[in-house]
């Protein structure tokens, strides 16, 4: 879809690899470290380097990867956005860099994915830190198709996204044919339409260590079900942050301090 440019690429701090997945090639981005491996999987329209300030608070302790989960970043747009398939996905990254076990983090559908996936796998799942979503998924991106595939500047691509035009101001790309984003705004709605309904067996299927991080802002999951979450899964740790649904963006540093913390009382062999 979006990689003009599948090749193997090192960056400032990280390195971009490419893979065949299940179904569709896949991105992800490798931020280096010798430490116990995280897996990190991004929400909906985002992408792997919504990371790496992450991976940069957690060097030298952690190995923090990132997928550009299908459709998304330099991910190829695949043929279909079912929720099994992100599953898939992220069990492909692991097989692929052979990593056994991880600590699973998961931003709003990457939350998603991440428990489903210790649901499937718990043998693979060390820990999660679910961000801002809930065990019951109801919402909407159709708004999203209003937006311009392509824009002359990236300045006018930030002010035609309105508020959330700064959100995705660090993933915006500049292609053949303008400023753009990396995905396709109207799969965003036909993958939500996926995600949305009840996932509370998948929440309740493991009892590995679980932080989950609610933004008392958030229109995406609700205070009472966050509390619910929590009261009903053993070992889960729940954290309130004055936030919206992208704490990792609106409150970086609770966001960090939060997750340093909670890693720091899980027990990881290195």
């Amino acid at each position: 879809m979006m990689a003009d440019h599948k090749r193997n690429s090192v960056a400032a701090g990280y390195t971009r690899k490419f893979f065949e997945g299940p179904d569709t090639a896949l991105s992800y981005i490798d931020f280096g470290g010798g430490g116990f491996p995280l897996l990190a999987l991004h929400g909906h329209m985002n992408e792997g380097l919504f990371a790496q300030e992450l991976a940069g608070a957690l060097a030298g302790e952690y190995r923090v990867i990132a997928l550009d989960q299908r459709g998304h970043g330099e991910s190829e747009r695949p043929v279909s956005y079912d929720n099994e398939r992100y599953v898939d996905d992220a069990l492909a990254v692991l097989d692929h860099l052979g990593i056994d076990e991880t600590v699973l983090l998961g931003h709003s559908l990457g939350g998603v994915v991440a428990y489903r996936l210790a649901a499937r796998r718990p043998e693979r799942v060390r820990a999660l830190i679910i961000e801002d979503i809930g065990a019951v998924v109801n919402d909407d991106l159709s708004f999203a198709g209003q937006w311009p595939r392509r824009a002359p500047t990236k300045a006018a691509l930030i002010a035609a996204l309105g508020r959330l035009g700064p959100v995705f101001a660090y993933s915006m790309r500049e292609y053949e044919n303008g400023w753009g984003l990396p995905f396709i705004p109207e799969d965003m709605a036909v993958s939500q339409s996926h995600l949305n309904g009840e996932h509370w067996d998948d929440w309740l299927a493991t009892d590995c260590p679980a932080l989950l991080l609610h933004g008392m802002r958030s229109t995406c999951l609700s205070y009472e079900q966050a509390e619910e979450m929590a009261a009903r899964r053993p070992n889960t740790k729940l954290v309130h942050l004055e936030a919206g649904h992208s704490i990792h963006f609106e409150a970086p540093d609770q966001f960090l301090e939060v997750i340093q913390s909670f890693m720091k009382s899980i027990r990881t062999e290195q």
